[in-house]
């Protein structure tokens, strides 16, 4: 078993989208990225990743690379899966927080954790989305920003055939 931690933030713009989890969460302000700049999914893949000893999203998807310009982060995190899957790895279970003083969450969640674990190839029961707010401080808190949290816990994937 291995154990990794992701972590993204993106701040939040006018005449953006606002892509959390695959799903657009209705807001008026959208968050600022190269890609989607989903950071709940950027957040889980980087746990991934990071579990793997694969290094991070910025190393496999740059920034300064036009092919991501707008890209879709769930197509990411399939790529990422591959990868794991290519490295003998499954993912065993996700959690992961998503800090947000705005826009309320939680009617979203349920969307979010079902295309995640859509993509993830897990079960809804093996994935736990969660989020908070940062009581006004600091960047999240202000309306700024939205940070997200992930640790992901991988198999070796001869460990499922067990």
């Amino acid at each position: 078993m291995r154990i990794g931690h992701g972590y993204d933030v993106h701040r939040l713009v006018p005449d953006r989208k606002l892509i959390l989890g695959g799903v657009e969460v209705p807001y008026e302000l959208g968050l600022l990225g190269h890609s989607d700049a989903d950071v709940l999914t950027h957040a889980v893949m980087d746990a991934l990743l990071g579990a793997a000893g694969l290094g991070d999203i910025g190393q496999h998807f740059p920034d300064s690379d036009p092919a991501y310009l707008g890209a879709d982060s769930l197509a990411l995190l399939d790529r990422v899966v591959r990868l794991l899957e290519e490295h003998g790895w499954a993912v065993g279970n996700v959690d992961a927080t998503i800090v947000a003083q705005r826009p309320k969450l939680a009617a979203h969640l349920p969307e979010m954790k079902r295309r995640l674990a859509l993509r993830l190839g897990v079960d809804e029961g093996q994935l736990n989305l969660k989020a908070t707010t940062e009581e006004g401080l600091g960047f999240t808190g202000s309306g700024a920003g939205i940070a997200a949290h992930a640790v992901a816990l991988l198999v070796e994937r001869t460990d499922l055939e067990k």
